[in-house]
């Protein structure tokens, strides 16, 4: 199978390198041929002159952006590349900096089965943040599931089939959230469980704010179900405001401020954007080792 492993990276090169060492290590017994793709979001950290040799990766290309886009749509840039450039049977998005544990690509790879074809994601069964952290995960997940119907339990990290990339790749919602346009359009996924791995080197990049906004961006996919899931809530808010003689008020400006706010978010859902992200590519250097 030729497998490709999509990474998008902003100025962690350091990461990049211990990590190719790992999933070079995990892949010494598999016979597939696994390219690696790294996304350069317009990093300002130079690329490192040197790579170690990798004697079971078969390529490394970095595609150099010009503009900085973000973690999602450097994805949907590195898939947009590889369906236009490479000949692969398999995609594997992952991050760099080592919280996708790259032992769980032999997971994942092993969970292939060419007759049923499914995309595999990886279900995130521990964490390894602090408190903090898990509880904001958590109460997205709740928040999630009752505006939207849909458990979203994985990330970026998965095991997409050309077939499943090559529908995604023509979505507006790729370009704001990868985990919820393949939870909307690809019906049926297989699993495998997965910990969240700690970082190599650093703490983590994520502030609050784009942690909120990458939630949002993913409610925002099915932005129609919270529509309509919130005019119900508003109804039953309003007889139990009348039944029970209390001023819910303040709740009921809440849920229409939450539906303003997701609505507002779709708006990064751009598909022309998408489309053109090829024109954003500076360079590629392919990495000879």
């Amino acid at each position: 199978m030729k497998i490709k492993v999509l990474i998008p990276l902003y100025n962690d090169w350091q990461s990049l390198l211990k990590l190719l060492e790992n999933i070079n290590h995990v892949i010494s017994d598999m016979d597939h041929i696994i390219s690696i793709v790294v996304v350069n979001d317009g990093s300002t950290e130079k690329i490192p002159n040197r790579f170690s040799s990798y004697s079971k990766i078969n390529s490394i290309k970095i595609i150099n952006l010009k503009e900085n886009v973000g973690h999602a749509r450097s994805i949907a840039t590195g898939l947009k590349f590889i369906l236009e450039n490479d000949d692969f049977d398999y995609i594997i998005p992952m991050d760099s900096d080592g919280e996708d544990r790259p032992d769980e690509i032999k997971e994942l790879i092993k969970k292939i089965d060419p007759q049923s074809n499914l995309p595999i994601v990886c279900e995130r069964v521990k964490r390894s943040e602090g408190f903090f952290f898990k509880f904001l995960y958590q109460m997205h997940k709740i928040i999630t599931y009752i505006f939207t119907g849909k458990n979203i339990n994985f990330g970026n990290y998965s095991c997409l089939t050309k077939k499943d990339a090559e529908q995604i790749s023509i979505k507006a919602s790729l370009w704001s959230s990868y985990s919820g346009t393949v939870k909307k359009y690809i019906k049926d996924l297989n699993e495998i469980k997965s910990t969240r791995g700690i970082r190599y080197f650093g703490p983590s990049k994520m502030s609050l704010f784009n942690l909120i906004l990458h939630s949002f961006s993913i409610i925002a996919v099915f932005k129609y179900n919270v529509f309509f899931r919130s005019i119900i809530f508003l109804f039953i808010l309003d007889y139990l405001s009348r039944a029970l003689n209390v001023n819910l008020i303040f709740i009921q400006i809440l849920l229409i401020l939450f539906c303003i706010i997701i609505f507002a978010v779709s708006l990064r859902e751009k598909e022309e954007e998408l489309q053109n992200s090829q024109e954003n590519l500076k360079s590629v250097n392919l990495i000879t080792h």
